[in-house]
Order: C-alpha cells, then sequence, then structure tokens
C-alpha cells in the first residue's frame, strides 16, 4: 500500500492501535457493503474514534489519526449481522474525506511509518511484567503474536488498548510518536494507579 491512499472509514467509539485486536459487530447496510469489497479484494479499512456525531445514522465527524484495520476473520451467525475481527496495521492521517451517498466515508490517508524497535527501559520494565501477568491470566491468545515484550513500541500499544484510561487519552497515546514518551506516560498511569504493585 502506498504511502497516500484512499481508504473507507469506520468511525467508531474506539481507538485501534497497531497489532491491537477490535472485534466488531457490523449490521448497517455501508458497512456491510465495505467488508464485502475489503474482504473481496484483501484490502484494509481505516478506523478513527468519533470526534462528533454517533457511530449509527448519519457520517460522524472522525479524528484525523486513526489505524489500518485488516479481517483476520469473521461470521454471520444471525442474518444480516455480521461479526469481525480485525487487527490493527498502520496508523495514518487523513487529507480529505468524503460521504457517499449511503453515508460511507471515504478519506485520502497518508500513512503514518512504523516507529523503530527501542528496548523497554529498565526504569519501566513493571509494564513488561504487567502484559506478561495479563497473558498468564488471560492466554497466550489475548494479543496477537508475536508477543514483542522488548519492544517500547509494542508494549505501549498493547497496555493503551488495555487500560481503563478514557478514550480521548487513547487518542492521544495513539497519535505520538515517541514510543518512549508513550511507555513514560503509561508508567505513570500504572503508578498513580496502584497497578505495579503485583505485576
Amino acid at each position: 500500500m502506498s504511502t497516500d491512499t484512499r481508504i473507507p472509514l469506520f468511525p467508531l467509539n474506539a481507538v485501534l492501535f497497531p497489532d491491537g485486536r477490535l472485534p466488531l459487530r457490523v449490521f448497517e447496510a455501508r458497512y456491510m457493503d465495505m467488508t464485502r469489497d475489503c474482504m473481496r479484494h484483501s484490502t484494509p479499512f481505516g478506523v478513527c474514534l468519533i470526534r462528533e456525531g454517533r457511530e449509527v445514522g448519519s457520517p460522524a465527524t472522525p479524528e484525523p489519526i486513526g489505524c489500518l484495520a485488516h479481517i483476520i476473520d469473521w461470521d454471520m451467525q444471525q442474518l444480516g449481522m455480521l461479526n469481525l475481527q480485525t487487527r490493527g496495521g498502520q496508523r495514518f492521517r487523513i487529507l480529505s474525506s468524503e460521504a457517499s451517498s449511503q453515508g460511507l466515508l471515504h478519506a485520502q490517508v497518508e500513512l503514518i511509518a512504523p516507529e523503530d524497535p527501542i528496548p523497554v527501559p529498565a526504569p519501566q520494565h513493571g509494564c513488561v511484567q504487567l502484559l506478561k501477568r495479563v497473558v498468564s491470566e488471560r492466554g497466550d491468545d489475548v494479543f496477537h503474536a508475536p508477543h514483542r515484550m522488548d519492544d517500547a513500541d509494542w508494549v505501549g500499544y498493547r497496555l493503551s488498548e488495555i487500560l481503563p484510561i478514557p478514550l480521548p487519552a487513547k487518542q492521544k497515546l495513539l497519535e505520538l510518536t515517541d514510543s518512549l514518551e508513550r511507555l513514560t506516560l503509561l508508567y505513570k498511569f500504572l503508578e498513580q494507579n496502584g497497578l505495579l504493585k503485583n505485576a
């Protein structure tokens, strides 16, 4: 995929992070059509946090930074209700967007290059211990493999998705371009909330 490309958008009350898990329940016609096209062409769609509006009905206004969602599995146990399992890909920045007559947003986006792998600094190693505890309690498949516990970027994204952080704060964590800054902020959150004691 080129660095400047056109994708359909799915604005949600959720923030998707690179390599993150996002299960979705699709029932609106515009998103059923979008999903069908993405599966037919093996292409991702874009997930953005809603800035203004709602998930259902008129097109919502998305935040300008989002994350590609790749469909990795699906089923339809109920007619008219499609269950998707998606995996986060690259982040992107919206350059322009427009809504179709069905209310589906398409955007011209600029892909944001992944951050270079950086080891988790010793002072923040409690973040790694906490993630290992989550995997131990909930199973290896709680996160997509491979588990890169030695990568500050991966560790920061996994904490960002599982911690009880308000959505606007999760969005800010997604937008950060410095993995060590993200990890430092998360470590402070864990400290302040007493979540490192048993990590």
